[in-house]
């Protein structure tokens, strides 16, 4: 990837500058990045001094055998007493802890952090009863549901590593994490609740713990939707209902302190294809990022703030900013069962209105599906409480975040687009609600703490303008230690690249803007080479995004003969457009010149297909592999992993008849 790159394409000039009264009172400030730079181990020394330690550490950062961390060397400390129990121990036990809300309407709960502790030791109590000992590995398979939550911190207080496999994942999936970790233990639920209908998850597990041998000796199973499981859905030798387990365990439970290096989680990367990709986080370094990142970009005030992630648990995100960090804090957090349609497109915004929700975090994916539907819906509810707003995932559409920041966030409240990954475990880069004067679309600069660059292929930090692979320098606490069971993988996958340097590389390309500010710009995979021009794909979807009649883009680089790949782009148009029932020859034809226009005219899409969907997984990650099948006319890929899989026969028979529309 040359300098050429990505320097050629979109610009943005819009700045937003941070509101004064939340600029007056921010938790972090402009001077921290000059704290941190001028002694980076003092500086998270004391980020480490948020949480309780049982036992201080000896040394900051053992970095003697790189690419292999050690932080906070000799400390010890317990995860689950830094979210719950100190909390309580405090005296401030009656503080809520999560608001639940059930997908069906009338289902929800809040629960305090001296409820969130009796359940957390019950659920160790009964994890230990069915023989869950330090270092033994929990499986869990569950709904976004509070349980899940318990389990979590159940396994964290034992010392037992949990590896929270999503949901929607499908049988052979959730056997190849079991396997690969040695498992014995699965927690599940009969099912639960998805666009109003029950969904069941146990079968998964019969099917997984059946391909998995004899490594899973019991399965606890929470009664969530009263799903019949029939009489092959229950093996009592080794199936254990929550409410038999749990329920009856005591709430007394004295915990362990932890090696800051004993492990945490394994985090399966998405993807059903070859050896899983188990990314190891340990306790103490890992706590300490989300919990200074947490209170630190979102600006976080405990005392007053309600906060939402909407990310999955079975997700980084959900792991990092929806239990450890939120719960390290002593946050009062929005915990969603379902999809943000059910019953009616408006929920998400109801959920917001009704419990005050301050700070929002959500996925571009997500904030361009409301697009999509139109501003009237949000317009209908109540969202003067918010002050801050969040964009994870992927980098999100300059004309996106106007939307959010105008329609959302009511054209005053700052977004803090964050860039960061299973794998560096907490956020890299991201603006400073307090001090930055925000760029639609750009994620900005390494937090105060964090080194990051962008390189070009021999590793030298490229100019202003210009792009290539984007790179973090130095270790930071939160970042994996291995891969499970694979520590040549690990060094091969991401280490290697830039072996030399010491860098970290996880396969993003990024550029910096003239000011020096960096854009994300997608996998390095994804990048398009168009008569020996590299182009990102990320940039021509924010410029068919940036069109008003536009809702949704994905690009692809298809074979040409001509050109070696030519631009092919799939585009959803906005509910209000589609409802017009204009001819789409011409909407495409005013798309392929506005992409011109807005970025030059080698970026000009040779196709623009209209499509009434997108292929994406059930985490909001658009599978262009299979839209490459289309724009390459071959047999669609593999669709088990999309959240539907009806998708791509809607978008093929939508296409029916004829070539797709191209010049």
């Amino acid at each position: 990837m040359s300098e050429e790159t990505l320097s050629n394409l979109s610009r943005e000039e819009r700045r937003f500058a941070p509101p004064e009264a939340l600029a007056a009172e921010a938790n972090v400030t402009a001077d921290w990045y000059d704290k941190a730079a001028e002694d980076r181990v003092a500086f998270w020394a004391e980020q480490a001094g948020r949480l309780h330690w049982d036992q201080p550490w000896d040394r900051v950062l053992d970095w003697d055998d790189p690419p292999f961390a050690k932080w906070f060397v000799g400390g010890k400390l317990n995860a689950s007493v830094n979210c719950v129990d100190r909390h309580v121990d405090a005296g401030r036990g009656d503080k809520v802890a999560f608001h639940w809300v059930g997908e069906p309407e009338d289902d929800a709960r809040s629960i305090t952090y001296a409820e969130l502790k009796d359940e957390v030791c019950k659920a160790a109590n009964a994890l230990t009863e069915l023989g869950v000992r330090t270092g033994d590995r929990v499986a869990i398979y569950m709904p976004m549901i509070p349980e899940t939550v318990v389990t979590m911190l159940a396994c964290a207080r034992l010392g037992a590593p949990h590896t929270v496999v999503f949901g929607g994942f499908s049988a052979d999936a959730l056997a190849s994490r079991i396997v690969d970790c040695e498992a014995h233990v699965v927690v599940t639920a009969d099912g639960g609740y998805r666009r109003g209908a029950p969904s069941a998850l146990k079968p998964a597990v019969d099917e997984a713990v059946a391909k998995s041998g004899d490594v899973v000796r019991k399965v606890l199973v929470v009664r969530r939707t009263g799903q019949d499981l029939g009489d092959a859905g229950w093996d009592d030798t080794r199936d254990v209902w929550w409410h038999d387990a749990v329920d009856s365990a005591s709430a007394e439970h004295t915990p362990e302190s932890f090696d800051s290096e004993h492990p945490l989680y394994v985090m399966y990367t998405s993807g059903t294809t070859g050896k899983p990709k188990g990314i190891l986080h340990t306790t103490g370094g890992y706590l300490v990022g989300s919990a200074y990142t947490h209170w630190g970009i979102f600006d976080l005030k405990p005392e007053t703030d309600v906060y939402w992630c909407t990310a999955d648990i079975g997700w980084v995100t959900g792991h990092s900013y929806m239990v450890y960090g939120p719960l390290a804090n002593g946050t009062t957090s929005v915990m969603y069962e379902g999809t943000p349609d059910s019953p009616h497109k408006g929920r998400w915004w109801e959920i917001i209105e009704k419990y005050g929700v301050t700070l929002f975090y959500t996925a571009p994916t997500a904030i361009r599906t409301f697009m999509k539907w139109g501003s009237d819906i949000p317009a209908k509810f109540d969202l003067s409480s918010l002050r801050l707003l969040g964009s994870v995932g992927e980098p999100i559409n300059p004309e996106a975040y106007i939307w959010y920041r105008e329609t959302i966030g009511a054209g005053q409240t700052p977004v803090v687009d964050t860039w960061w990954q299973t794998e560096t475990g907490a956020i890299m880069i991201s603006p400073l609600p307090g001090v930055t004067h925000g760029k639609p679309g750009s994620a900005m600069k390494a937090i105060p703490g964090v080194a990051a660059d962008v390189v070009d292929d021999e590793g030298k930090p490229v100019p202003n303008g210009s792009g290539g692979f984007l790179v973090l320098t130095e270790p930071w606490p939160s970042m994996l230690r291995t891969l499970w069971g694979d520590d040549e993988r690990f060094k091969d996958t991401y280490w290697s690249r830039f072996r030399s340097q010491g860098y970290y590389f996880a396969g993003d390309g990024a550029k910096k803007d003239d000011d020096g500010d960096i854009w994300l710009l997608g996998r390095v995979d994804d990048v398009m080479n168009v008569s020996g021009h590299r182009l990102s794909t990320t940039e021509i979807e924010s410029a068919l995004v940036s069109h008003p009649k536009v809702a949704e883009a994905a690009v692809v680089g298809a074979a040409d003969e001509m050109t070696g790949q030519a631009v092919c782009a799939f585009v959803i148009l906005r509910d209000e457009v589609v409802g017009d029932g204009g001819d789409n020859a011409d909407i495409v034809a005013e798309l392929r010149t506005h992409v011109a226009k807005e970025i030059g005219a080698i970026a000009k899409p040779r196709q623009i297909m209209i499509v009434p969907e997108l292929p994406k997984t059930r985490s909001g990650k658009i599978m262009r592999r299979l839209l490459k099948d289309v724009a390459e006319d071959r047999q669609v890929g593999d669709v088990t992993t999309l959240a539907d899989s009806t998708v791509m026969d809607l978008i093929s028979s939508n296409l029916q008849g004829g070539k797709p529309t191209e010049e």
